[in-house]
């Protein structure tokens, strides 16, 4: 049974805010729990809507995180389709879109983040795509599948992770497919040049074509219909449809209004301590909009993938329970592109690393690489190498310096080297 005496609510439809109900609920809370989504769908998660979703080996019903009916079971009281527009701190209390004002004794913001759009002549027409919600897969999905028929052209803007991603599954249904970069290899400031040349070489054996070093100065289109790129090298691309892989953005509208602290850019968000909580004590963050200072890195952290997702929001509902929580996670995220898997562990940002380490071979994309700084291990790649990242991430917790042979031989287990 509810106790009504106590409100939380949550702000955000995706996984971490559908976990922290879950994790609410798990933890023994009783009273009213309040999620509320300015989608109409239920949460689900993201990484299928790049990935199987779009490739059209997985099912819609495959992205939900949990069943329609376990909400009602649980106790959670959904408002979908109602975004929240103003948050009154004092008053303790969200405004839904309709005017309704909604009550809480703790307070979860998880609204995510929103694509960055291009910011060029031609982006309003009906051929420009943008991927972050379920609706935006729905369509692209479709007109992947008619490019693939008509032996149409994609040209993706942007080279990262969901840039390649929608590369590999548009390469699935036939379409043609260019990526535009301005870095000189794809994923450049997560992988750096060393790495990047994995991914552009795997690429290109599936048909991907690329053009580095160059940005999207128009989209050239006739009857709102997408006709050709022109990029700021002077070139032109054909093109039937464009897809803006540009990176997101926090959602932080609400939070800013509020008076809420954000961190400074280039990191952005909701400045959070250690334990998810705002400069308000009633006000916790998760998720892609958080910005946290990371105890192991000594930094602030701002990190837009499913992992963080899936244990913030649990991270998150423990603290408003007021439980002792230290969110120290390793940085994580991976990716799965023409049946090669990749999952990368910590935080290497340019700059920030003297060495990589190879252990294993790039060129039959089996391996593992390692940013060091100093001899230590700061982040850690592993390409079709199974049952790895405990131990890359404790390599990296361990803060110790590591013997860059025994790291780079494979038959000197990743255990032996962490242990010291």
């Amino acid at each position: 049974m509810v106790d009504a005496h106590r409100t939380f609510v949550i702000v955000g439809g995706g996984l971490a805010g559908a976990k922290a109900a879950e994790t609410l609920r798990a933890e023994g809370f009783r009273g009213r729990v309040i999620l509320i989504g300015d989608e109409r769908d239920h949460p689900y998660e993201r990484p299928p809507l790049s990935k199987g979703y779009l490739s059209g080996t997985a099912g819609r019903d495959s992205v939900f995180v949990h069943d329609p009916g376990w909400y009602t079971a649980a106790g959670v009281e959904l408002h979908l389709g109602q975004p929240a527009v103003r948050l009154d701190r004092e008053a303790k209390a969200v405004e839904l879109g309709d005017g309704t004002p909604i009550h809480y004794d703790a307070l979860l913001l998880a609204t995510g983040a929103e694509p960055r759009r291009l910011d060029v002549p031609g982006t309003g027409l009906a051929g420009v795509h943008h991927l972050r919600r379920l609706a935006h897969a729905d369509r692209l999905r479709g007109t992947l599948a008619g490019l693939g028929r008509d032996n149409g052209h994609l040209v993706i803007a942007g080279g990262g992770r969901i840039g390649l991603e929608v590369a590999a599954a548009a390469r699935t249904y036939g379409a043609e497919v260019t990526v535009i970069e301005p870095h000189p290899t794809p994923l450049h400031p997560v992988l750096g040049p060393e790495l990047g040349a994995v991914l552009t070489d795997l690429h290109g054996e599936h048909g991907v074509r690329f053009r580095f070093g160059a940005g999207i100065a128009e989209i050239v289109g006739q009857d709102s219909q997408v006709l050709a790129v022109r990029t700021d090298d002077g070139d032109e691309h054909p093109a039937h449809a464009v897809l803006a892989a540009v990176g997101a953005a926090p959602r932080v509208a609400l939070a800013r209004s509020a008076g809420l602290e954000l961190a400074e850019e280039p990191v952005g968000g909701i400045a959070v301590d250690a334990s998810l909580r705002t400069g308000d004590p009633y006000v916790y963050a998760a998720g892609d909009v958080a910005a946290v200072h990371h105890p192991l890195f000594g930094a602030r952290l701002r990190v837009e993938h499913w992992a963080n997702a899936l244990n913030g929001g649990p991270a998150a509902a423990r603290a408003m329970l007021g439980r002792e929580v230290v969110y120290d996670r390793v940085p994580y995220f991976f990716s799965d592109q023409y049946g090669v898997s990749m999952e990368y562990s910590g935080w290497a940002p340019p700059g920030s690393y003297d060495e990589v380490v190879v252990r294993g071979d790039p060129g039959r994309r089996e391996f593992l690489a390692f940013w060091l700084n100093g001899g230590r291990v700061l982040a850690g790649l592993n390409m079709n190498v199974r049952d790895v990242t405990g131990p890359v991430q404790e390599l990296i917790r361990s803060g110790r310096e590591v013997d860059r042979e025994r790291l780079a031989d494979p038959s000197v287990p990743l255990a032996s080297v962490a242990a010291g």
